[in-house]
């Protein structure tokens, strides 16, 4: 215990979490009081009718792709020079950043707002970071847990309070209010959370004399190759971490990791899944009801009844990753998010797919905690915030794509089909994930 105690001193603890986690969902709630607005906002400034869906593109688009580009160059930035450093530079721009979109006055100013925006863009993965740094690597499935807590509360708190500050004053003064209150959430950050010291964590590199003793292994086992080249790339990997490498070497030294490459196509195939099905919500909602009438509040009120089972199942995944396997829990929840999603291909009316929507909560919420917490456990503490801001990318880049394919499938297939399409690429996923859980859990 007292070396336990000890050892939280040293990282942060659980003081870094509760304040990250509380930064993030006040982060959350001004993201979502925002982007479901942003077409009325389009509206607001003089932007025809007809044009509103190719500016919506545009602005949401700018923002991800800037994001995706820069994320791995924070992230290593994060490395070199302090996690705190990079969540207190991310939050005050994205603050900023609110502030100046709320003072534009056309639809060019706003893309060139956005923009900003996704270049500000890196307290998330700075700030999950330093979560997974804060504590020992037992407590870690936890920690990860009240951070998605956090994250979902905000998720479902924001587009209400959007909702509710538009209708009664516009939307301009909603990014006024939004960038004061991340401002205020980051010096929060600044003065409460302790930067972790990660010479205090366990180092996955290894020591000369084991790296010498690999590297000879690997050359006595060259005539089997597999084997041999196992070993190099392990070993040139561990070396690595200790160096400063380019992005691109980055890049390379994660391809040359099997298990990190198979993470960051998980976290990139799951942002295009879930950003397949957000976009036609709304529209699926208006066809099962016959009429677009309200459809968009009946949306939103399934999404936040998805979410509020979600904040209450997510400690439950959790506990299940700390004792059967991170990889085996993201296997479960991927394959019961499959199923559920197939159901709701099926057109059987508002209640059935709200009824099912309860159910996508519950399991989809375990998926993105265990991914962090098996980021966590398969990287080393000095590549960690470099890793993360590679998740960060692949997440980018499907919220980029996942869009653009629904829309494609939409069109010429019918909403019905962006549903279970999704759904047999998540069993796929399952059963994917199901794979690596043998070679890769561990179970506390």
């Amino acid at each position: 215990m007292n070396q336990q105690v000890h050892e939280d001193k040293q990282l942060g603890g659980m003081r870094n979490v509760w304040i990250l986690s509380i930064s993030m969902s006040i982060l959350a709630i001004c993201y979502t009081m925002i982007t479901p607005f942003l077409p009325v906002y389009l509206l607001e400034l003089g932007v025809e009718q007809d044009l509103v869906a190719l500016w919506s593109g545009a602005v949401f688009g700018i923002t991800f792709l800037i994001a995706g580009i820069m994320a791995p160059i924070w992230g290593k930035i994060a490395d070199k020079h302090g996690k705190k450093r990079m969540a207190l530079r991310a939050g005050f721009a994205i603050g900023i950043a609110y502030v100046i979109i709320g003072f534009v006055s056309n639809a060019w100013e706003l893309l060139l707002g956005r923009a900003f925006l996704g270049f500000a863009n890196g307290f998330f993965p700075a700030a999950m970071t330093m979560v997974s740094l804060s504590v020992n690597e037992k407590r870690v499935g936890q920690a990860l847990g009240i951070f998605q807590t956090g994250l979902i509360l905000g998720n479902i708190i924001g587009p209400f309070l959007g909702g509710a500050v538009e209708s009664v004053v516009g939307m301009r003064p909603v990014f006024y209010v939004s960038g004061i209150a991340v401002i205020i959430a980051t010096f929060m950050v600044l003065f409460l959370v302790k930067e972790p010291n990660i010479s205090a964590l366990p180092s996955k590199q290894l020591s000369a004399d084991d790296e010498n003793e690999a590297a000879k292994t690997a050359a006595d086992l060259s005539k089997i190759t597999k084997k041999g080249q196992t070993i190099a790339a392990t070993v040139e990997h561990k070396k690595a971490v200790q160096k400063d490498t380019s992005i691109m070497g980055d890049f390379r030294h994660v391809q040359g990791q099997p298990i990190l490459m198979q993470l960051v196509w998980l976290f990139f195939f799951m942002q295009f899944a879930i950003m397949m099905l957000q976009p036609i919500l709304a529209l699926y909602v208006g066809e099962m009801q016959g009429t677009m009438d309200n459809a968009a509040i009946v949306a939103g009120t399934i999404l936040s009844i998805g979410g509020l089972a979600g904040a209450v199942t997510t400690n439950l995944w959790v506990c299940l990753g700390q004792n059967k396997g991170y990889f085996k829990t993201i296997s479960f929840c991927l394959a019961g998010s499959g199923a559920v999603l197939l159901l709701q291909a099926l057109p059987f009316g508002i209640w059935w797919f709200g009824a099912l929507q309860i159910l996508i909560g519950s399991f989809i919420v375990g998926v993105n905690p265990s991914l962090s917490a098996a980021v966590t456990l398969n990287t080393d503490p000095a590549f960690r915030g470099r890793m993360f801001g590679m998740t960060t990318t692949a997440q980018q880049f499907g919220s980029m794509i996942g869009p653009v394919f629904a829309s494609v499938v939409s069109t010429y297939m019918g909403i019905a089909y962006v549903f279970g399409i999704t759904g047999l690429l998540m069993l796929y996923l399952s059963y994917k994930t199901k794979m690596l859980s043998g070679a890769h859990d561990r179970v506390s």
